[in-house]
């Protein structure tokens, strides 16, 4: 089956719908050791534990994880058989406060011996990013300055992309209208 991206482009939101989605609500992962993933998501990335299920109420537990005042925004349940192969979740996005913050992520998950695939600004949405991956294998970013679409609903022109190899490639020939502001300019000399 071959895709179309033209036949993509032009649809729309239907006119009256009940409802609008704002943001990801929350996201299940499954993963083999669920003690190690807990420490990797609150030791390396900061989240918080909100609830635990013991096996009794889930088969290979649950635990609930928190980053915003949400009571979670990623749980995990144990029971993985090895390594996920990401086939069916690409990767799961978590948005931070400014550019300065990707750049102490990238760092602290150096430190931490997270597997980085890579840092910078990859096209659409022109965001600076950092994308690595959890102990079962999981890929995950952490970005900032995702282009916003208001109105008219038109989002960048493809023109406009444009893909940086680095962090600091990034900052230093930012999009048109993106903020490449970093506060603390020793964050620039990191790699």
């Amino acid at each position: 089956m071959s895709f179309d991206p033209s036949s993509i482009t032009t649809r729309e939101r239907p006119h009256g719908m009940p409802f609008r989605i704002g943001k990801i609500g929350h996201v299940v992962l499954q993963v083999a050791d669920l003690a190690r993933s807990v420490d990797f998501y609150v030791n390396v990335l900061g989240m918080e534990v909100s609830d635990v299920y013991g096996e009794e109420m889930m088969a290979g537990g649950m635990v609930f994880l928190r980053f915003s005042p949400d009571h979670h925004g990623l749980a995990l349940v144990g029971g993985l058989d090895g390594p996920a192969g990401n086939i069916e979740l690409n990767h799961v996005a978590f948005e931070v406060g400014n550019l300065d913050e990707v750049f102490r992520a990238r760092e602290h998950l150096k430190a931490a011996g997270a597997q980085i695939d890579f840092d910078g600004r990859r096209r659409a949405g022109c965001q600076f990013a950092v994308e690595f991956r959890d102990p079962d294998n999981h890929r995950l970013e952490i970005y900032f300055g995702i282009d916003q679409v208001g109105s008219p609903g038109a989002s960048r022109p493809r023109g406009e992309w444009k893909g940086a190899p680095s962090l600091e490639a990034a900052v230093a020939d930012p999009v048109a209208g993106q903020d490449a502001t970093v506060f603390d300019k020793s964050l620039l000399g990191q790699n």
